[in-house]
């Protein structure tokens, strides 16, 4: 039924054209252009979520990943997309530490399996941190560094993220 609009819209378009040009023909008119392609059917609904990590707790840390990992099966198993970030910061961010996180063996297994996963570490925390313990804070190799925890969550909310907080 699209195809079958976008040809009338298309023939209604030429006639146009053609009795605008009248006698004259094309050589009058400026060049036409030809009109965007309609897509034939949406995209699939991406789904959107935000895990917020601040508590240096195993319990806590394994809470936001079992979320994360029931919340990708299910939209998985329905054939829809999901996009999940973690976002740690403060005493959240040892879960990304590469020295002391009590969860890395699950996050290289649960980031191998799910490339929507986002590990999202706290720019301004890992310099608090480095500079309260004399050294470098060293992240996972999973981790991706922002400036700034909260805003990234601030601007996750903004583009439509679903959040919460284990």
């Amino acid at each position: 039924m699209t195809s079958a609009m976008s040809l009338i819209s298309w023939l209604w378009f030429v006639v146009g054209i053609a009795v605008a040009l009248g006698p004259f023909g094309a050589a009058a008119q400026a060049p036409v252009t030809q009109q965007p392609r309609i897509a034939k059917s949406a995209p699939k609904a991406t789904h959107k979520l935000a895990i917020q990590v601040n508590q240096y707790d195993k319990a806590v840390m394994d809470l936001a990943l079992n979320n994360a990992k029931n919340v990708i099966d299910y939209y998985k198993a329905k054939g829809e997309r999901v996009a999940v970030e973690i976002v740690t910061y403060g005493p959240g961010l040892h879960m990304l530490r590469a020295d002391t996180s009590p969860v890395k063996d699950r996050i290289a297994s649960m980031s191998l399996e799910n490339p929507n996963l986002a590990l999202i570490a706290c720019g301004n925390t890992q310099a608090n941190q480095s500079k309260a313990e004399g050294k470098p804070v060293t992240l996972l190799s999973e981790a991706k560094v922002m400036p700034s925890g909260v805003v990234r969550l601030m601007e996750l909310q903004k583009q439509g993220y679903a959040y919460i907080r284990p």
